[in-house]
């Protein structure tokens, strides 16, 4: 059964799942929606029939606000080890930021605003599009916290350190534009063309040998901080079994022989 209701718009359009995130005013997540994003992410990596997942906003002036401040404030949340309150299985807060076993590739299509939590899944996917007024901040600190989701992690590795600290300590609005600049995101678009683009890089990647898509992820996940000896050596030697499968594949052979023989690839997975 696919998973997915009003709240986590959950569409399947062959061997791409569209997740749209749909919580008027400003698509924020509670405990039950980081659960049903989760959900929505495990459905995704466990079935063989999907390749690639985009990730976006419903309407056209914010993707995610991040966490409900509502339900922090009502007591629905509690801030004091809150991650506890996350089930483990489905990839800690909305379902992608720990979703460490994750090796398909997910787009994030940002619609608007990208603030706080907000800002956290897009920094977790692989590739990302922004519409040409989407604008990135991290607002948590003049609130009293730390946005703890990814961006403490993952941030300061994908913009200069400095830059990544303005965000932190001062909260200051990025445009699309800069993020582009910094190479933070992929490409930003027109908005009228954000959904569209997004589908073009979904097809183009479903189309390619399923196990040297995952592979990919996996063989990046493990080498991440190591010098380039040791990664040569966690290559090598490491469990990594999509890299290994797709080594002795089916789809292998059959792509280099349709290089050769000039024709169209025809992968089965295997």
């Amino acid at each position: 059964m696919i998973p997915g209701d009003d709240e986590i718009r959950v569409d399947i359009d062959g061997p791409v799942m569209q997740v749209t995130i749909d919580r008027p005013k400003v698509n924020a997540i509670d405990l039950p929606t980081s659960r049903k994003l989760g959900e929505a992410f495990v459905y995704f990596r466990d079935n063989p029939d999907l390749k690639v997942a985009i990730i976006t906003g419903a309407g056209d002036k914010i993707f995610c606000a991040g966490w409900d401040l509502k339900a922090l404030d009502s007591g629905d949340v509690s801030l004091d080890n809150w991650w506890e309150l996350e089930d483990a299985s489905l990839g800690g807060f909305a379902g992608i930021t720990e979703m460490w076993n994750l090796n398909k590739p997910v787009i994030a299509a940002l619609n608007g605003l990208t603030i706080g939590g907000g800002f956290e899944i897009a920094l977790a996917c692989d590739l990302i599009i922004a519409a040409e007024h989407t604008e990135f901040a991290l607002p948590e600190l003049p609130l009293g916290i730390i946005p703890d989701a990814g961006a403490m992690q993952r941030l300061p590795r994908r913009l200069p350190y400095n830059i990544a600290l303005e965000m932190l300590y001062l909260g200051r609005r990025m445009p699309a534009s800069e993020a582009a600049h910094h190479g933070l995101i992929n490409k930003v678009v027109p908005a009228g063309q954000l959904m569209s683009a997004a589908h073009e890089w979904a097809e183009q990647l479903s189309k390619v040998a399923p196990l040297a898509l995952q592979s990919i992820k996996e063989v990046l996940r493990s080498i991440e901080g190591e010098t380039i000896e040791n990664s040569f050596y966690k290559m090598r030697n490491d469990d990594l079994p999509m890299y290994r499968a797709m080594l002795s594949s089916d789809d292998a052979e059959e792509g280099i022989s349709a290089f050769v023989e000039k024709r169209d690839a025809k992968f089965k997975g295997n």
